[in-house]
């Protein structure tokens, strides 16, 4: 067995059945008969990954239900778990203290793919007050959703994820430097039946363990570079949608891992490789969620007045968007033309060279789809950032433009993604829009991760400029 490599764990309860509408009840019940023992507590951290404890399945029933408590630092550090300082919320001359984690059981789930664990997410509440801490992704995200409930609408979305799925295991990847990995096909399968079916050890235990952790999967496919995978799932309530998309990235790595393989998410992971996405589909439906609010049989491509509004929204803020789009330096070296990810923030009808498309045009199922981000987002911070974009024209009652025609990869004089982090960070910083939907603090701590970033990034050596100059320099 190659080093690193680990044989499927055999789960007491991976029979995959759906584990949607899982109660407490439900898992008080599966702990007194021995079916779990280990819950899980997760909070999403700024860059949208699971970070919490494993509680004793029948402490958590008894106690742990109601709260427990993680170091204020989870918000303020980068991919590195660096301490990063220049945050006002929390810092070494504050203590770094304590935030309480408030168990949300409505997240409650099994996780198949895992021995006797059920899992659950937490809101981020201040230790003192009990109220959510502000910048805490999924807080923003729930101010979003208020926002639009008080109008008397609710907001539908989906997040596509694509990724690349390696044949060695993270250790051996770690090992050699990330050097010479070996991907799991040796040419571009979008689409390709064949390719994937040599996938599917791994590829049937991600379907059928996120649908078992009550994920509604629609299929798996091969995407467009060699050894690119896309997982698709039903489309769900905003936040509902945003803890999926968490889920799902988590779960994709603990598969991949427990079979000895390896999966990223990093938007550009070489420089011959397609991108990775995270295509953000988007409407808004009446508050009960029966009526299409983006439908109009009457419109142009029947698009309402109301969708014509979010749209415009969407364009007028896309550059102070982009950071909660694209928050690395590596995410907008994806931004290339010719290769499926987007150069410009314009819309166009069913145009895959356009950041922002109109799907399902003259049905009820009409919709936007933001091109724009990487699977290397937040889902929370993305998903509210378009959120408040949409609101913005909405209130604003911004006219949409013409939709674009051609090949928006040559367009000219016309609305560009910003090209660097640096670019989107200082969009980021400026904008009033979010300013006002989020609140200054929100934006300063986010705009302090971005030049974090960049400050990290620019005081790097990298093989590619030690290889390129180290003789011709």
């Amino acid at each position: 067995m190659p080093t690193g490599q680990r044989k499927p764990a055999q789960h007491r309860n991976q029979d995959f059945s759906m584990s949607a509408n899982y109660t407490f009840d439900d898992l008080k019940k599966d702990v007194a008969e021995g079916r779990i023992d280990t819950v899980l507590a997760c909070q999403v951290d700024m860059q949208g990954r699971l970070m919490g404890k494993r509680f004793h399945a029948e402490y958590f029933v008894e106690s742990a239900w109601k709260e427990t408590h993680s170091c204020n630092y989870l918000l303020a550090t980068d991919l590195e778990m660096e301490t990063v300082q220049g945050y006002k919320a929390t810092s070494w001359e504050k203590g770094y203290g304590d935030y309480t984690m408030k168990p949300d059981l409505s997240t409650l789930r099994r996780i198949p793919w895992l021995e006797g664990t059920a899992l659950v997410i937490c809101d981020v509440l201040d230790h003192h007050t009990h109220e959510e801490v502000p910048h805490s992704p999924r807080a923003i995200l729930k101010k979003q959703v208020a926002r639009l409930e008080a109008m008397g609408l609710k907001a539908f979305m989906a997040s596509e994820l694509e990724f690349f799925l390696f044949d060695q295991s993270y250790e051996d990847a770690r090992a050699c430097g990330y050097r010479d990995l070996q991907l799991v096909s040796g040419y571009n399968e979008d689409y390709h039946i064949f390719q994937t079916t040599k996938e599917e050890d791994v590829m049937r235990a991600i379907r059928n363990g996120l649908q078992g952790a009550g994920i509604p999967v629609e299929n798996s496919k091969g995407e467009a570079s060699a050894g690119q995978e896309e997982i698709n799932v039903r489309y769900a309530d905003a936040l509902a949608m945003a803890d999926r998309h968490a889920i799902i990235k988590n779960g994709c790595k603990e598969i991949a891992w427990q079979r000895g393989k390896a999966i990223t998410f990093l938007a550009k992971w070489n420089y011959s490789a397609a991108g990775s996405s995270s295509h953000i589909h988007q409407s808004l439906w009446s508050a009960d969620g029966e009526t299409p609010m983006f439908f109009d049989k009457d419109g142009r491509y029947g698009m309402s007045e109301l969708m014509r509004h979010y749209v415009a929204g969407l364009l007028a803020h896309a550059s102070e968007t982009t950071y909660f789009l694209a928050p690395y330096i590596n995410s907008y070296k994806r931004f290339m033309a010719g290769t499926f990810a987007p150069t410009k923030a314009i819309w166009s009808k069913d145009n895959r060279t356009a950041g922002y498309r109109l799907c399902g045009d003259g049905t009820k199922g009409i919709r936007i789809e933001c091109r724009v981000g990487g699977s290397d987002l937040n889902p929370y911070l993305a998903f509210a950032a378009l959120l408040a974009a949409g609101i913005a024209g909405i209130e604003n009652k911004l006219e949409l433009e013409a939709p674009f025609v051609g090949d928006a990869y040559h367009g000219k004089d016309v609305r560009e993604i910003p090209h660097t982090l640096r670019e989107a960070a200082e969009a980021l910083s400026g904008s009033e829009m979010l300013r006002a939907a989020f609140g200054d603090d929100v934006i300063d701590h986010y705009t302090r991760a971005a030049r974090w970033e960049q400050e990290e990034y620019d005081r790097r050596v990298t093989d590619w400029e030690v290889a390129r100059g180290f003789e011709r320099a």
